[in-house]
């Protein structure tokens, strides 16, 4: 196993974010566990490269956390590099959500938002909810590959007009895309400004706000308050106006409605605290219910293990997030990726032809 962990931090710190020599490192986990060790061998792999690493432990933290003062702290010190090896989350930035950072026009409630992608002044991979199994796994790929795979899903994602998704779950929405630029979660992470999850291998939007309509049945594996879980009895949601309007199944169900329920009370928490600004809290907890995301899996190593992380890169799986979404037009509490399996997925252009870019869960591009 350390063998083949030495190879994958290797490939993550010199192939992925190309780390140079002098370069400040910045690298967050938390005490204890495998995230530790993957953290601590990432810290080496930096060394290895000529980086000047540095590694901070802090408590874990979950999707309602925030991370602890001396981490905001170091991202001020603007590091070249930051990898986040969490056993959950990284955390909120405190600061940033009661005021939030300006960058030209835009606003970020993070200051690693505000880093990576307003200033552009670092690169970053996080692995949140990561294992050694996994990370070795699923890192070492080709990908000059991915990049390509992603690269023809994304292009087709952001010329769209609509995407349809149906799958033999029950799944069957439509949601506009106009305006929206997809993501590739490609693992090229080795310029300012760029950053994704490793393992690497989606691409993935942010749907146009309050277009979403029709029904997702989650039933591959979903995020939750508690952490990730694999589906036994499906999740079924119907979305109107793009937000969730309903949900119904099992127990998985209802601890679905039970997050978004405490994500919406914490967010009027938080602004009668302070911690949000003047009614921004209603605008969290509308937000709770919001389709925030479409992701299609694109890495050939990912499989489903109830590991969000990995589970939403899989083949012949698409997943939508419930809260906030990526355009930072929808802030939320929460982000709570959900798998749907062997989809058929279609993308309507502006000119009217339909490009099908994955049928029953097989890419067609």
């Amino acid at each position: 196993m350390f063998n083949t962990l030495k190879t994958a931090v290797r490939i993550a710190a010199a192939d992925v974010l190309k780390l140079l020599p002098g370069e400040q490192v910045l690298v967050i986990t938390n005490p204890g566990g495998e995230t530790e060790i993957i953290a601590r061998s990432l810290y080496e792999a930096a060394l290895d490269c000529g980086a000047f690493p540095v590694l901070i432990l802090q408590p874990v933290k979950t999707q309602f956390d925030f991370a602890e003062e001396a981490i905001i702290a170091a991202f001020q010190a603007r590091p070249q590099a930051v990898i986040s090896i969490s056993t959950e989350k990284l955390g909120k930035d405190r600061q940033g959500i009661a005021n939030p950072y300006k960058y030209g026009k835009d606003k970020y409630d993070h200051i690693f938002h505000l880093l990576l992608y307003g200033e552009k002044s670092c690169r970053s991979f996080w692995s949140p909810s990561t294992t050694l199994e996994s990370f070795t796994r699923t890192v070492p790929i080709d990908y000059a590959e991915l990049d390509l795979r992603c690269s023809i899903v994304s292009r087709i994602l952001s010329a769209a007009e609509s995407i349809h998704v149906t799958a033999p779950g029950g799944t069957d929405i439509t949601a506009g895309l106009r305006g929206r630029e997809a993501r590739a979660d490609d693992g090229n992470f080795s310029t300012p400004g760029k950053g994704g999850n490793l393992p690497a291998g989606e691409s993935f939007i942010s749907p146009e706000n309050g277009t979403a309509y029709g029904t997702i049945v989650f039933d591959g594996s979903i995020s939750l308050y508690k952490g990730d879980i694999i589906i036994n009895d499906p999740i079924r949601c119907r979305v109107e106006g793009g937000f969730i309007k309903d949900i119904s199944g099992g127990p998985e169900a209802r601890a679905l409605e039970e997050t978004i329920t405490m994500a919406e009370r914490d967010a009027l928490d938080h602004e009668k605290a302070g911690r949000l600004p003047q009614d921004q809290g209603t605008v969290y907890a509308k937000n709770a219910r919001n389709l925030g995301e479409l992701g299609i899996g694109l890495n050939p190593k990912a499989r489903i293990t109830g590991n969000m992380l990995e589970d939403e890169k899989a083949f012949h799986t698409c997943h939508f997030a419930v809260g906030h979404n990526y355009d930072d037009d929808a802030p939320s509490l929460i982000h709570l990726d959900g798998l749907v399996k062997d989809p058929t997925i279609t993308a309507v252009m502006t000119d009217g032809t339909v490009v099908i870019i994955e049928q029953d869960g097989e890419l067609q591009v």
